[in-house]
């Protein structure tokens, strides 16, 4: 049975933030809210945690999880970022955007797009995310919280914990956070692609 948090989503208790944190850093499997929609969420180097995601998903060996940092410097340190996509992406973060980069080695294989050697980085603007991260001082990986022949993302943390509770460590309640899911960005087309139209906006790139 799953443990199950109710953090405030804009002003997070600093206690909740480091008991999160610590149970991250233990190895376990979260769910937290974005500034998008509810997410999975477990440490950079939790491959076990990686493969629950994959099976509660039931998503192929293609499936790209994403590395979910809390600013830009620490983007560069995973992604090889030219600076036309660097200048980009600053005036589109922290929000609700991922974007497609080369990844560099510093980014586990199992992380990486097999044939394109790619990861998906962001920076969301969640104040429970940004408080996570800096505590916890390294990015987490993350993949959507849409279950098996949905089409949508789960957003209500009592449905969550209700169908996820016996398959997950902790959920964070940090409320309604919205249905749509990130626009996803190919940064290393040129020029670059919205693969994704999500929540964020941006009307002057062209749709893949």
């Amino acid at each position: 049975m799953s443990q199950f948090i109710t953090i405030h989503p804009k002003n997070p208790q600093a206690r909740y933030i480091q008991e999160v944190v610590a149970n991250i850093r233990a190895g376990a499997l979260c769910v937290y809210p974005t500034d998008s929609c509810y997410a999975f969420g477990c440490s950079i180097g939790n491959k076990a945690a990686m493969e629950r995601i994959s099976r509660i998903r039931q998503t192929d060996k293609d499936h790209n999880f994403t590395l979910v940092c809390k600013d830009l410097s620490e983007i560069a340190i995973y992604a090889k970022v030219a600076n036309t996509a660097f200048r980009m992406m600053k005036s589109l973060t922290p929000g609700p955007y991922t974007f497609i980069l080369k990844a560099t080695h510093e980014v586990p294989r199992r992380l990486q797009n097999p044939k394109r050697k790619t990861i998906g980085l962001r920076v969301p603007a969640h104040p429970i995310v940004q408080a996570i991260l800096n505590e916890l001082g390294e990015p987490i990986i993350s993949s959507t919280v849409i279950l098996p022949e949905q089409e949508m993302p789960e957003t209500d943390p009592e449905t969550i914990r209700e169908l996820l509770e016996k398959h997950v460590d902790l959920i964070i309640d940090g409320d309604n956070c919205g249905l749509k899911p990130t626009t996803v960005v190919d940064l290393i087309s040129d020029p670059p692609k919205i693969i994704r139209q999500g929540k964020g906006l941006i009307d002057w790139l062209s749709n893949e």
